[in-house]
C-alpha cells in the first residue's frame, strides 16, 4: 500500500527519485521495474505499477465510447497512459507532455493513494489542501465517518 505525502523536486531532465521507503512496496507490486504514469482530470498525474494498471485500464475501457461524460477520461487515463522504468538510481522520467499537462516544473509532491500515487505540482497541490480545510461538511455517505 502506498500511503504518505513526501515534497521532491524533479531534476532538470524531469525525473523524480522515488522516496526509499516506497521502493519495496514498488518492486513488490511490479513483477519488472516498470510503471505506467498517466494523467487525472483533476490537474495532477497517476503513477501505478504495471501490474496495477491493467485493471484500471480495462475498466476505462469498458466506458462507453459515444458518451461525452466519459470520453475524458479516456482520453486523458488511456491517452496519456505510458509504461516508464525506475532507473538504477530509482529515477522515473516523466515525458515533456506528462510535466506541461500537470504544470510540473522543480517542486512536486508525491501523494500516496494506496495502490498508486498521485503526482501534484506543489503550488497546486497546497490550493487542493486549502480547499478541503475549508468544507465545513462531509460529502453524501461519509455522515458516519469517524476517525
Amino acid at each position: 500500500m502506498f500511503q504518505g505525502a513526501a515534497a521532491l523536486s524533479l531534476d532538470a531532465k524531469g525525473r523524480l527519485t522515488v522516496p526509499s521507503r516506497h521502493r519495496d512496496a514498488l518492486q513488490k507490486n511490479s513483477a519488472s521495474s516498470n510503471l505506467v504514469l498517466t494523467a487525472h482530470p483533476d490537474g495532477c498525474l497517476l503513477l501505478y505499477p504495471a501490474n496495477d494498471w491493467g485493471p484500471v485500464r480495462e475498466r476505462v475501457m469498458a466506458f462507453p465510447s459515444l458518451d461525452a461524460r466519459f470520453s475524458v477520461w479516456k482520453r486523458l487515463l488511456v491517452g496519456f497512459a505510458g509504461e516508464v522504468e525506475i532507473d538504477a538510481a530509482w529515477r522515473v522520467l516523466i515525458s515533456p507532455e506528462l510535466r506541461r499537462f500537470a504544470s510540473l516544473e522543480k517542486a512536486v509532491m508525491l501523494v500516496g493513494q494506496g495502490s498508486h500515487f498521485e503526482i501534484w505540482n506543489q503550488d497546486t497541490w497546497e490550493k487542493q489542501l486549502q480547499q478541503l480545510t475549508a468544507q465545513t461538511q462531509l460529502p453524501p455517505g461519509m455522515e458516519d465517518f469517524a476517525l
